[in-house]
């Protein structure tokens, strides 16, 4: 594609202007490293050009010990609904997809309406929402809550681990390891929490951050827009997805988040325990919230012996230096959630290895 090569060749230009310099520059989001990986954009990279992925993968940042208070509830006799990508993480002792094989009540939804229905379909059976993700996902759960409680629904609660980006971000310019030069900072989150939000990490730290979309040419003007900074020497927040993300993001999902949850203290895959960085449901919603209603505690789990996912997720190390990856991990066999997740750092590098450069 000819757009495609000219963006190659800005992006090598602005390479060359940096003398030699290597920069590390980190995609925040699943779906850009998916979409990194499928389209060979790391092959299309000068040399001094680095791509690092981050914790940008929900179900991959949910720590052991969330799958094993899921797994107490569904061998319990619960029915446990859940997005599709949770079924096969592994808890410290099975997953909900053995849980369900054993004959626990598992379903796979698409969106956390979908809960309400199989609530009002078995009235005598307790329900629980497996209430995981980012911003993005937070709003339509918070709705959820409110839809709950506004048809009086009384055999449906959430098992909450949401997250909240920028607490992350965080964490990742406080590592001085990392030494991250740049962010391309995700789309779907920040049409919820606006570009303004990365403005700390352009003015207080000095990181240029770029809203980009997921499709190859989107990221290439992305990775364009961050090395135009570094080699101009500025940092600043450069949304070039204005055609959905505004300045103050939305709204209306933002109020309703505000309504039913509030910040607290979350631990991440990697990442370790970040303040304020989770969300909980307010103690106004107290009656929907599982720990409560069915005596369960999300307590820390057991890592999967080996497996190096935390460090992948913290961009400490590449998904084909884990020792288990293509060996005992595979996305047949997974070991480690970053193998498992559809936007999984592992799950893209064994996906799409030996199709670098293909698409362009």
């Amino acid at each position: 594609m000819s757009v495609a090569r000219a963006l190659a060749g800005r992006i090598a230009e602005l390479a060359r202007a940096l003398d030699g310099r290597a920069v590390r520059l980190m995609e925040v989001c699943g779906s850009h490293t998916m979409a990194i990986a499928r389209h060979g954009i790391r092959d299309m990279l000068p040399g001094n050009v680095r791509l690092l992925s981050g914790p940008g993968c929900p179900v991959c940042v949910t720590e052991p010990g969330y799958v094993d208070a899921a797994l107490a509830l569904a061998r319990r006799g619960v029915g446990i609904a859940t997005f599709g990508d949770m079924l096969r993480v592994p808890g410290s002792d099975g997953s909900l997809a053995s849980a369900r094989a054993e004959g626990a009540v598992v379903r796979a939804v698409y969106s956390p309406a979908r809960a309400l229905e199989l609530a009002a379909a078995e009235p005598d059976r307790p329900w629980v929402m497996l209430a995981v993700g980012f911003e993005t996902t937070a709003a339509p759960l918070a709705a959820l809550a409110l839809e709950i409680r506004r048809r009086g629904v009384g055999n449906l609660a959430l098992l909450c681990a949401p997250k909240r980006v920028p607490p992350a971000l965080d964490a990742l310019v406080a590592d001085p390891e990392l030494a991250v030069d740049g962010f391309l900072c995700p789309a779907h989150v920040s049409a919820i929490i606006g570009a303004r939000a990365y403005e700390p990490y352009a003015r207080d730290h000095g990181r240029p951050c770029v809203v980009a979309s997921f499709e190859p040419l989107d990221v290439l003007h992305g990775l364009a827009g961050l090395l135009e900074q570094i080699v101009a020497g500025e940092a600043r927040v450069d949304n070039r997805y204005a055609r959905v993300v505004r300045p103050e993001g939305n709204p209306a999902a933002r109020r309703v988040m505000a309504e039913v949850f509030e910040a607290a203290d979350a631990r991440w895959r990697g990442l370790g325990t970040l303040p304020r960085s989770g969300l909980r449901l307010r103690e106004s919603f107290a009656d929907l919230d599982a720990e409560r209603v069915h005596g369960v505690a999300v307590q820390p789990g057991r890592e999967p012996p080996g497996c190096r996912c935390g460090e992948v997720l913290a961009g400490r190390t590449e998904p084909e230096d884990c020792p288990l990856f293509d060996r005992t991990c595979t996305p047949a066999h997974p070991v480690g959630p970053c193998m498992v997740s559809s936007e999984g750092s592992c799950a893209a590098a064994w996906k799409y290895r030996g199709s670098q450069g293909r698409k362009s």
